[in-house]
């Protein structure tokens, strides 16, 4: 908890889960193996587990709060925190979580704010099922409903990881992609960006990785290193975030809204 206080002041006050896990696990010394190590559950690094519980202790004393965007922010409690209130803030919080409650309770705190979440966790799940095949076939539907156009699946092997390509036009400008989907379970190291960005030199403008896992702090420094190519990475969360923003896999129904029309009844 305390180091995730110290990483909030560090960042100047808040913070995202991404900048938080990376500044507290370079002050841990932490090395991307150890960070990559999955908890019992078999889906989550221990790493990750354990910090959601840690700010959902901070939540429940009123040190942190989080916003709809998932950013945390420092609360004047929090500001004030020292060691000597650590075992305070664990009384308080397994006072206000119920012992019998599953132990998914500090991932929906995490997500209290963001009422897709759970959507976003079920449809991950689901898209770490599909074959390989479909899995492509569906980032290809999903880039060109982004935008893309001329996408193709080209799924040649010895290709340095390379699936597909396609141009991403925005206004008057055209750029040539190449890109990389693949159903990761856990962490995508800095030698899959790094054997991508051999395979796409000098060929394209811009690259894209797209898994159902998450990147490493050290692939994303290798993603947006100076050159003359930059990658982008979409990890498995922000998939299924364009998944919902386009409609793809999931319905999303509007809530009707009636109310009385009293200048109607005035008119009358």
């Amino acid at each position: 908890m305390m180091p995730t206080i110290e990483a909030l002041k560090i960042l100047g006050g808040s913070a995202s889960n991404e900048e938080l896990a990376d500044s507290i696990a370079e002050r841990l010394g932490l090395t991307e193996v150890q960070r990559a190590v999955l908890s019992k559950n078999k889906s989550t690094p221990e790493f990750e587990y354990r910090l959601a519980w840690a700010r959902t202790y901070l939540k429940h004393y009123g040190a942190v709060r989080n916003s709809q965007r998932g950013v945390w922010s420092l609360t004047e409690t929090g500001e004030r925190l020292s060691e000597a209130d650590v075992e305070e803030i664990k009384r308080n919080a397994r006072a206000n979580i119920n012992s019998r409650q599953d132990r998914s309770v500090a991932a929906r705190t995490d997500r209290e704010a963001d009422p897709e979440a759970d959507v976003r966790g079920r449809l991950l799940d689901i898209l770490k099922t599909l074959k390989p095949h479909d899995f492509e076939k569906l980032c290809q539907q999903l880039l060109r409903e982004s935008g893309f156009i001329n996408v193709k699946v080209t799924g040649r092997s010895n290709d340095g990881g390379i699936d597909g390509e396609g141009v991403y036009r925005v206004n008057l400008l055209s750029f040539r992609v190449l890109f990389q989907c693949k159903r990761w379970k856990g962490s995508v190291g800095p030698n899959v960006v790094r054997d991508f960005r051999g395979a796409m030199s000098g060929r394209v403008d811009k690259g894209l990785i797209i898994t159902t896992g998450t990147f490493t702090a050290e692939a994303r420094r290798e993603a947006s290193r100076d050159g003359p190519q930059t990658i982008e990475l979409i990890n498995g969360d922000d998939l299924c975030r364009l998944l919902i923003e386009n409609n793809l896999g999931v319905i999303v129904r509007q809530v009707r809204v009636i109310e009385i029309d009293d200048a109607f009844f005035r008119s009358i």
